[in-house]
């Protein structure tokens, strides 16, 4: 098999990860997309192919190569870079990022898409063969919102976070590298602090979500307001990066996260499940 250096493998097959294998995808390089769920795989593939055909300019896009999580090892000896897109427990990202280290070359680039943790909270305390290439990309909704925050360790080598600026951005990202270690990189510490005011409003009684949203689309001429917001992104998700945020700084008050618990435990999650704040 002739060896694909320009390959990208993204692991997990979920909405992230198949919107960026998408992205990676469209200047005609390949993409593996590697899961343990054939049928995730399959959903994958048919929402690549959604947003294909969405495009109002067709491109030339590469192949998306679908693998079963045992054959990781073949999508990784084709790429310069592999995104974890797995969900975000911090237990399973360390568990990933320390077999893709056991797998990938040394010269390949390990990356993590989570929203809420650092990779050098990943990284902390476990040995490596190559400790100088990971990096956080956190990426929105791409490829509606297309920026991407990049965030190495203070031991990523020098030459990796200009690679992905210029590679990101000739794939249609618009990326920022956020210059120093950040809980929550640059957009969604301002954004968190949106959120949790939205959710004292809520849980004080002083306004429903529908005023809420009103009010804020009317002021900030947005098309989405806060509480419709976290419903796209999944409120099991919003509660798992508020209880991420309480455990690393102080004075977060605790009534935003009871409140979202309960809706959450009634099994209430947003747009995955049809039903949410709306």
């Amino acid at each position: 098999m002739t060896r694909i250096s320009n390959a990208v493998t993204l692991l997990g097959a979920g909405t992230q990860g198949s919107r960026l294998a998408y992205m990676w995808s469209r200047l005609g390089r390949p993409v593996y997309i590697v899961d343990k769920d054939s049928n995730q795989l399959s959903q994958a593939s048919s929402s690549i192919e959604e947003l294909r055909r969405k495009e109002s300019s067709p491109s030339e896009h590469g192949p998306i190569i679908e693998l079963i999580a045992a054959d990781l090892d073949k999508a990784l000896h084709e790429s310069w870079l592999v995104i974890e897109c797995v969900p975000e427990d911090l237990d399973c990202k360390r568990s990933i990022i320390k077999q893709l280290d056991n797998q990938a070359d040394p010269d390949i680039i390990i990356a993590s898409n989570s929203s809420s943790y650092s990779i050098t909270e990943v990284c902390d305390g476990l040995e490596f063969r190559a400790d100088d290439r990971f990096v956080n990309l956190h990426s929105f909704w791409p490829p509606e919102t297309r920026v991407l925050e990049i965030m190495g360790t203070d031991k990523t080598r020098p030459d990796i976070i200009p690679r992905l600026m210029d590679e990101s951005r000739e794939h249609g990202f618009q990326p920022f590298h956020v210059r120093k270690a950040s809980t929550g990189y640059i957009f969604n510490r301002i954004w968190a602090a949106i959120k949790r005011e939205t959710l004292m409003v809520l849980e004080e009684g002083i306004a429903t979500p529908e005023e809420v949203d009103q009010m804020y689309k009317a002021v900030l001429q947005t098309p989405k307001g806060p509480c419709e917001q976290m419903d796209v992104a999944g409120l099991d998700v919003i509660l798992a990066i508020e209880e991420h945020y309480a455990e690393v700084r102080s004075g977060i008050p605790d009534g935003p996260r009871k409140y979202l618990r309960e809706i959450v435990d009634r099994g209430h999650l947003g747009v995955k499940t049809g039903t949410g704040f709306f």
